[in-house]
């Protein structure tokens, strides 16, 4: 960047974790474009004390310091409304990440316009999806916005580097950074992720001792959980018959799924800069939520309703993992699945036991389930001789194929 536009940040609102890249790139902000710098930093359930980034950002003379608790927004209006839509990235990833950035980045836009800064800055790396997703979100709520990524500036591109650079400053470093890391590990209410270093090898197993929320299949209980979960409109709102708020709700299953080793996804998958990444997610409620929302929606859903929303899902997963929350077509596409969602309410049954999530029972006031019209016993309500019609005129274009290949032999 020149240096007539550094210049002319003076004011830059930085999504700040605490961390070692956040805490050096607070400080290089500082001395880089000389300007005021604002941290944010937001509770979306990572489950860390979120006051020690608080005094980190105060001791590195930050005056204006946001930590904010979004962990209800997060659940209720960024990862139920994905549920709504059976979102699976490359048919396998729950999106726990990519689900949280745009939120981050939306309420760090609105922490700029508050106030009046001119730019916002973000920790996230050159080679990964993060840049994307929070410029993305940036520019599509603050079209004029500058937005500053240090990774893609300075010249700090290893982590002794940034060690070197924190202790120049006196910035204080977790003991646990001095070493090289075994992994990178983001997480939230809805997952866990881990990724790089120890396990950038696809072959190389994850240590045991790395997962937080999820047993070890061999460790969990020899007795299966049975559990229920009752949906409104296409959102979970009670677990066992006790209604709970979202986040409550998913911290709740999370906490039950993950002591029966359920959840965890072990990946390579495309990232949108092109290259391939291997990550390891640890998703508990989510993994029942997603089994649980399909089982009510097979229910309740007519086969075309049904059939349709799975032919957008990949589309819909992707847009959310490369960053697009905020796109028309991700907006197009919700308004359809909300609209869907309208009869998806009933009580679904499952069994956890040993890693897996087994749908046992599902029930429901909208059900199109009829019973007199599946029965293999006698029934008065289908005349099984109209098949013969049906398969005929389905079978009309077959034929008329075969009858035109013989024809050429």
């Amino acid at each position: 960047m020149a240096k007539n536009a550094k210049k002319n940040v003076k004011k830059v609102v930085l999504a700040y974790s605490g961390g070692l890249d956040t805490s050096v790139a607070l400080r290089w902000l500082q001395d880089t474009y000389g300007c005021e710098v604002v941290t944010f930093t937001a509770d979306i359930g990572q489950g860390d004390e979120l006051e020690p980034a608080r005094k980190k950002a105060e001791m590195l003379g930050i005056k204006r310091i946001y930590v904010e608790n979004l962990r209800e927004e997060f659940v209720r209006d960024f990862v139920f409304p994905m549920f709504r839509a059976n979102a699976l990235y490359e048919g396998v990833y729950l999106l726990g990440t990519s689900i949280a950035r745009p939120l981050i980045a939306k309420r760090q836009i609105e922490i700029a316009r508050e106030v009046g800064a001119d730019a916002v800055a973000h920790g996230a790396t050159g080679k990964g999806n993060d840049q994307v997703r929070f410029e993305l979100t940036y520019y599509a709520l603050e079209p004029g916005i500058k937005v500053i990524a240090p990774w893609r500036e300075w010249d700090l591109n290893s982590r002794t580097q940034l060690i070197e650079y924190a202790e120049k400053h006196q910035i204080p470093i977790p003991k646990g950074k001095r070493g090289e890391p075994p992994y990178s590990m983001d997480a939230n209410l809805l997952h866990v992720s881990y990724e790089g270093r120890a396990l950038e090898d696809p072959w190389r197993a994850p240590d045991e001792s790395m997962f937080l929320r999820t047993v070890a299949v061999e460790r969990a209980p020899d007795k299966a959980r049975e559990i229920t979960v009752d949906f409104e409109r296409g959102d979970p709102v009670a677990v066992d018959g006790k209604r709970m708020r979202p986040a409550a709700l998913l911290a709740h299953l999370n906490k039950i799924a993950g002591a029966h080793g359920v959840g965890r996804t072990d990946l390579v998958e495309n990232r949108f800069v092109g290259m391939k990444s291997r990550g390891v997610y640890e998703t508990p409620g989510g993994t029942v939520l997603s089994v649980a929302h399909r089982a009510v929606e097979s229910l309740t859903l007519d086969r075309g309703a049904a059939h349709l929303k799975d032919e957008m899902m990949p589309r819909y997963a992707e847009l959310v993992y490369n960053g697009f929350w905020f796109s028309p077509e991700r907006e197009m596409l919700q308004a359809l699945i909300d609209k869907s969602q309208a009869r998806v309410m009933g009580t679904v049954r499952l069994k956890l036991y040993k890693g897996n999530v087994q749908v046992t029972g599902r029930r429901s006031n909208a059900s199109l389930y009829n019973q007199e019209l599946v029965t293999f016993e006698a029934d008065q309500v289908y005349d099984q001789r109209d098949a013969e019609g049906f398969i005929k005129l389905n079978a009309l274009r077959l034929r008329l194929r075969a009858q035109a290949d013989r024809k050429r032999r």
